[in-house]
């Protein structure tokens, strides 16, 4: 079953290797979406792929890399629309 999951992470999570280890991960796993840098301090994710797949980078995405700090995590699930063709940084 495929699913979408649209996060929003808060803490320590910027210049600390958080969006290239999230795209090695999805990469990894075969998912698709994006992650990207916010204004505000905050990474935001789109995943979509196997729910299983999805879940376990969200596991990962509550922790972050090594240098990482996550305060909070916001999830919202949703339907698989296959919009996505890879998983990139955006910018």
């Amino acid at each position: 079953m495929k699913v979408r999951a649209h996060i929003f992470v808060s803490g320590r999570v910027q210049d600390v290797g958080f969006r290239l280890e999230t795209r090695w991960k999805a990469k990894k796993l075969g998912l698709y979406g994006f992650v990207k840098n916010l204004s505000d301090g905050r990474v935001e994710v789109v995943l979509e792929g196997e729910k299983e797949k999805v879940e376990k980078l969200i596991e990962w995405v509550k922790r972050g890399p090594f240098f990482a700090r996550v305060d909070n995590i916001e999830i919202k699930e949703g339907e698989y629309q296959g919009e996505f063709d890879k998983f990139e940084i955006r910018y």
